[in-house]
């Protein structure tokens, strides 16, 4: 029985990862073993940063709501803690938004805020 190769399958392979390395930087692009290797690292860091992703949006909004509740004479954990109380139930996103581009009506919630924890 004559030895199979498997030739088509193996260029297919090739081709696909060099499909997704196009742009590297020499012969990260072109070369099959160092290609291959750059990709498996590029996935590793994606598949890392798309959770680290959702925490650095956190923190900012957590900073941004900071900022703006101090202009109000409460911190963060006041804000965070008096609209709990008073049974206000937005995500940190929506309130970072709000105080950013809605300030009166970012006050209004603040002196909620307020009034629930004193």
């Amino acid at each position: 029985m004559p030895r199979a190769k498997g030739g088509v399958k193996t260029r297919r392979r090739h081709k696909k990862i060099l499909k997704l390395t196009k742009g590297y930087w020499g012969q990260r692009k072109n070369v099959f073993r160092r290609a291959k290797e750059t990709l498996e690292r590029a996935l590793v860091y994606a598949y890392r940063d798309r959770r680290n992703k959702k925490r650095e949006f956190r923190k900012l909004w957590q900073v941004r709501i900071g900022a703006a509740v101090r202009l109000h004479g409460l911190n963060y954990s006041q804000f965070m803690g008096g609209l709990k109380k008073a049974g206000v139930s937005l995500d940190r996103k929506v309130l970072a938004y709000l105080a950013v581009t809605e300030p009166e009506t970012f006050g209004k919630l603040a002196e909620v805020a307020k009034k629930a924890w004193q």
